[in-house]
């Protein structure tokens, strides 16, 4: 079985707006070599893909196990033809990534946004191994993740399925970073718990002497300043970061009632700067969504890590290649 998985690696990547993340991935989910490289987002589309073809030859020319095809995760929208719409960190619109590379590398590949393939690590090879109904929800810099229903990872009409951070939990409410207001990541987001922080600050700056106390100025608080001080007791980080709780619990209560999975999965940089949210997460779901959605649900970290958009996307292409290969 081993010597079977070496034979068919796959390429997975995580294509962000500071760095490139590549690692050859065997069919058991781990990966063989990583590679990585800063993205220069100002070189535009033709200077990365050519980036990337050259890290991909350089893969091929290195390893003793050839590639057979190649998954990217996005930070962005994509569409089912591997057309990144929108990738805000990057600044694209409507580029065939795809079909691009596809041209370039002459192998088979998957492009897809960068969370979902994540949901699609932690399902295969995660913590949601095995399971046919879950939901994955990442709370990072932003919010978003992947649900499975029936064994089948639900992708939507034009294959935006996933977008769990824009859930409204507040109407009318603060300003998201996409046309809405009031969104889950408004609110329990890194970007929106460092905003939240910072202006709590300058209500009241005796008790943000704390946080002012870890960094220069304002400006520079961020969702890990207030990390630190919650387990520094800090008064302030502790009414932040259980606000956070209430606002990640409203979000979580509409996924599982509108889902009704059996395994919720948390992960992406929040929960590992304050893993005690999945605990009092948990515990608020359990008292505020139906009965029957919850009376069987089980909920648990993410266990990829770093890793789970690589080993998502090259689960995707290894799809991909092998309907190639049978063809």
């Amino acid at each position: 079985m081993e010597q079977k998985s070496i034979e068919f690696p796959i390429l997975g990547m995580d294509l962000g707006g500071t760095k490139v993340e590549m690692a050859l991935v065997d069919a058991e989910g781990h990966s063989l070599s990583v590679t990585r490289y800063p993205t220069h987002p100002e070189k535009g589309p033709e200077g990365i893909i050519a980036d990337i073809r050259a890290s991909v030859d350089e893969c091929i020319h290195k390893e003793e196990h050839k590639p057979h095809a190649l998954g990217v995760g996005v930070a962005g929208q994509v569409d089912f033809a591997g057309t990144v719409r929108f990738a805000p960190n990057l600044g694209w619109r409507n580029v065939s990534l795809q079909a691009r590379l596809e041209e370039a590398l002459k192998l088979p590949v998957v492009v897809i946004n960068d969370v979902r393939a994540a949901a699609w690590g932690e399902w295969r090879y995660g913590s949601g191994k095995g399971v046919d109904d879950l939901a994955v929800l990442f709370v990072g810099t932003g919010i978003g993740g992947g649900v499975v229903s029936g064994g089948h990872m639900l992708a939507g009409y034009s294959n935006t399925c996933g977008e769990l951070g824009h859930i409204t939990v507040v109407a009318n409410g603060r300003h998201c970073h996409c046309p809405n207001k009031g969104c889950l990541e408004a609110y329990a987001g890194g970007w929106a718990i460092a905003e939240r922080a910072q202006e709590a600050v300058h209500r009241t700056p005796e008790r943000g002497q704390h946080l002012m106390s870890l960094v220069g100025s304002i400006e520079e608080i961020t969702a890990a300043t207030v990390s630190q001080a919650y387990h520094e007791d800090d008064p302030l980080a502790h009414q932040l970061v259980e606000e956070t709780c209430h606002y990640l619990s409203a979000g979580i209560v509409s996924i599982i009632n509108a889902f009704n999975p059996s395994l919720l999965v948390l992960g992406g940089g929040v929960i590992e700067g304050l893993p005690e949210l999945i605990q009092n997460v948990e515990n608020n779901v359990r008292e505020r969504a139906l009965e029957s959605a919850v009376e069987n649900l089980e909920v648990a970290k993410a266990t990829l890590g770093s890793e789970a958009c690589v080993v998502g996307a090259a689960t995707l292409a290894r799809r991909k290649a092998t309907r190639y290969r049978q063809a």
